[in-house]
């Protein structure tokens, strides 16, 4: 079914199939026709974050920004659902076209911006979902907003969606909003991870649940970029860590179409920099904090590879604009398939 879907989208530009698939994706859902979409998922439970998560695949923020779509995607069988990058006031993004897909590579290059209706209309829109599984919300500054008042943006969205998450992903990494990788510095970062954690505990108390915070990070970290985040991480109360954003590093397309376009690069040429980088925190956090891990997953044998490299949970969003829904039943299968290990059951 989604072989013929895709040729049907990738004849249009990649914004315009993006907003077409989730509205094709919806409909097929009100209509009851999930079956075509997705094969059938296998049982595969996982706690993480204090959470259950019915299978540890899910849907990286990024695809649902504005959680329009959260029950025709949940019905694809994600373990969970991650909505946004959302932001205190609606943005339009940045000039388009900025979303090319580079097939050869199987990869895309956004430089989309957080383009997004704004924290309150995401939050009318969940309030509105059926779904009750696990829902991630990723959010974010405003392109205005300069550095020194950042956390000011993230504060205001944490507040706003705290009622409606599961967890809360704080999204530092972005490549597409001018400065926000500077977030990442040690000094930027414990600044901002300090007056979360200290907004968390107050939400707290007033919603009495506790919601995980999570810390995206970016492919392109050093060795002693990636010791110093270790080092806030373990110190600051975050409750884990999403590996990884997309890179700027587009050595691996650089002879493509469009592989020198400004943005994020993601899909197959991500996969071995976002595991090193998985790896390597890992390695760093020694179980401390659970990892998620993210970036070129388009067959189930590379959601295994995170799994293997450490993480507890993956997610995908480039895999399914070239594998479709199917992708998800793979990877659960792929990992369920791996022997018993500390983070594999």
């Amino acid at each position: 079914m989604y072989a013929l879907a895709r040729r049907l989208l990738f004849a249009v530009d990649a914004e315009t199939a993006h907003g077409l698939g989730l509205r094709a994706i919806a409909a097929a859902d009100r209509c009851g026709l999930r079956s075509l979409l997705a094969a059938p998922i296998p049982a595969l439970p996982r706690r993480v974050l204090g959470i259950d998560f019915p299978n540890p695949v899910g849907l990286a923020a990024g695809l649902d920004k504005n959680g329009a779509y959260v029950d025709a995607l949940a019905a694809l069988g994600f373990g969970f659902i991650e909505v946004g990058t959302t932001t205190p006031r609606a943005q339009p993004g940045n000039p388009k076209p900025r979303m090319f897909r580079l097939p050869t590579a199987s990869a895309v290059i956004n430089r989309l911006g957080f383009n997004n209706a704004g924290v309150d209309a995401l939050v009318r829109n969940l309030e509105r979902v059926r779904y009750s599984g696990p829902l991630g919300i990723n959010i974010g500054k405003n392109k205005d907003t300069p550095n020194a008042q950042a956390a000011a943006d993230y504060l205001c969205c944490l507040r706003k969606v705290y009622a409606r998450a599961s967890y809360v992903t704080v999204n530092i990494s972005s490549p597409n909003t001018q400065g926000l990788r500077d977030l990442q510095s040690v000094e930027l970062l414990r600044g901002l991870v300090a007056k979360l954690h200290a907004a968390r505990e107050q939400l707290a108390t007033q919603h009495r649940k506790q919601v995980p915070l999570l810390i995206k990070i970016a492919p392109d970290l050093d060795e002693r970029a990636l010791d110093a985040m270790a080092r806030v991480l373990l110190d600051s109360g975050m409750d884990g860590v999403i590996c990884t954003n997309t890179t700027l590093d587009h050595t691996a397309v650089a002879n493509l179409a469009h592989g020198n376009e400004a943005g994020g690069l993601s899909g197959g040429p991500l996969l071995a920099p976002a595991t090193k980088v998985l790896t390597a925190m890992a390695e760093r956090l020694q179980g401390k904090l659970p990892l998620i891990g993210v970036g070129g997953i388009l067959h189930g044998a590379d959601a295994a590879a995170k799994i293997v490299a450490g993480a507890s949970l993956v997610q995908c969003y480039t895999g399914l604009v070239y594998r479709g829904p199917d992708l998800i039943a793979e990877c659960v299968q792929a990992i369920r398939a791996l022997p018993p290990g500390p983070t594999h059951g």
